[in-house]
C-alpha cells in the first residue's frame, strides 16, 4: 500500500471507449501508474465516490483478458 495516496487531487483521464454522452465510463490515472505502478480507477459519473486501485501488472492482465474475449457478454 502506498501512505498519503491522494485520489482527489491527482489527475484522471477518461477511457478511450468512453461514450461522448456521459454514459457508461471509466476514469484512470496515468499519473499514478507511471509514479507507483498502481493503477487507480473510478466511475465517471461519480467523481467524488470510491475509486479501486489495482496493480500495474494486474490490471494490463484484465485488459488483456478483456481484448482477448475471454469475458462473456451477459
Amino acid at each position: 500500500m502506498i501512505p498519503d495516496l491522494d485520489l482527489v487531487t491527482v489527475e484522471w483521464a477518461k477511457s478511450s471507449y468512453s461514450e461522448g454522452n456521459g454514459g457508461a465510463c471509466i476514469e484512470f490515472s496515468p499519473a499514478l501508474t507511471q509514479a507507483h505502478g498502481i493503477v487507480p480507477v473510478r466511475d465517471s459519473k461519480n467523481p467524488a465516490g470510491p475509486a479501486l486501485t489495482f496493480p500495474a501488472s494486474g490490471w494490463t492482465s484484465f485488459v488483456s483478458a478483456v481484448k482477448g474475449g475471454e469475458f462473456s457478454a451477459r
